[in-house]
C-alpha cells in the first residue's frame, strides 16, 4: 500500500486533495475490488489529515513570508495617504 499512497499523492497533489476527491478515487477502486473497504476509508482519513496539515503548513509559511515582505518595505497607511491629500489640497487652495 505505501507505493500505491506515494503514487496517489504524487498523481492527485496531497495539496489540493479534498475529502471528496479522495473517497471517489477510493470508491472506484473498491469497486473494481482493488482494495478493501476499510483500506479505503482509512486511506481517505490519512490523505485528507494529511491535506490539512499540509494547507496550515503553507498558511503559516505564506504568513511569515508576508510579515518579512512588509518589514523590508515601506507602504503608506491610508492614514498617512488623507493626511497627504488634505495637505495637497491646502496647498492647492494657497496658490490660486
Amino acid at each position: 500500500m505505501s507505493m500505491m499512497k506515494k503514487a496517489f499523492y504524487f498523481g492527485l497533489g496531497a495539496l489540493t486533495l479534498t475529502k471528496e476527491k479522495a473517497e471517489k478515487f477510493y470508491n472506484e477502486m473498491l469497486e473494481r475490488g482493488e482494495i478493501s473497504k476499510e483500506e479505503a476509508r482509512q486511506f481517505v482519513d490519512e490523505a485528507v489529515k494529511r491535506g490539512e496539515e499540509e494547507k496550515e503548513e503553507i498558511r503559516t509559511l505564506v504568513g511569515e513570508e508576508l510579515k518579512k515582505f512588509k518589514s523590508d518595505v515601506s507602504f503608506a497607511t491610508k492614514a498617512e495617504l488623507e493626511a497627504l491629500e488634505a495637505r495637497i489640497s491646502e496647498l492647492e487652495k494657497r496658490l490660486q
